[in-house]
């Protein structure tokens, strides 16, 4: 991999090609990120860049009820974070991540990627956390057959029969139940870039990307195979 970076979900909107057809597209303003620390396989035993996003201001580092030790405000940065950021030159950011570049050794400290690294027509894998939906039914949450909707039946949305009476006399593991849905990790592969607004840091991407808006995505190229 050669090409990844940081962004937040704006939205999404339409755009119409040369030829008038309408393309759905999301917009996510990726970058631009700091190189913060160099991976090498002699001290890390692999290679990779570790990059921040977005700045933070720096809290004071305050002392927990106990006075034990530091304790860092929820938005800010403890003293190990704010001396692994001074140490690479940079200001506080609020997220750290890391890409296993193939050429990571080409990078330095400080250095910024932003989004002319991707290019109209190059295909992504987004991740980012997906909405929350909270409790839901099985209909909902798994797509699971209704009842009929008729008056009188009784029945309408709930899940149905969870098992035999007599045999097995017990619900079998992995049976799809009401529960939590969303607000896990999704990725969504081999997406298409229709255009890159580098002065504004802007990539539209065709279809729908995971997570709400100002969501944290990560974006890298794709690992699908494309035919």
């Amino acid at each position: 991999m050669n090409k990844g970076i940081l962004a937040t979900k704006v939205g999404m909107t339409q755009i119409f090609n040369e030829d008038g057809s309408l393309i759905p597209v999301t917009v996510l303003e990726a970058g631009p990120c700091v190189v913060t620390q160099i991976k090498t396989v002699e001290n890390d035993g692999y290679s990779a860049v570790q990059v921040g996003f977005v700045d933070v201001k720096e809290k004071v580092v305050s002392k927990d009820k106990a006075g034990k030790k530091d304790v860092a405000h929820r938005h800010g940065a403890n003293k190990a974070q704010k001396g692994h950021f001074a140490k690479a030159g940079v200001s506080t950011k609020k997220y750290v991540r890391e890409f296993k570049f193939e050429n990571a050794a080409d990078y330095a400290l400080g250095n910024e990627i932003k989004a002319d690294i991707f290019a109209e027509g190059d295909h992504i894998d987004a991740t980012a956390i997906s909405k929350g939906k909270g409790f839901q039914g099985a209909v909902k949450r798994l797509g699971q057959h209704r009842g009929p909707m008729k008056h009188g039946s009784k029945f309408h949305r709930h899940q149905g029969s969870n098992g035999a009476c007599s045999s097995p006399s017990r619900v079998f593991k992995g049976k799809g139940m009401p529960g939590h849905m969303g607000s896990v990790q999704s990725t969504v592969q081999n997406l298409e870039i229709v255009k890159v607004d580098a002065e504004k840091n802007m990539i539209l991407v065709k279809g729908a990307v995971p997570g709400p808006k100002k969501a944290l995505v990560t974006i890298k190229e794709t690992t699908r195979v494309k035919f």
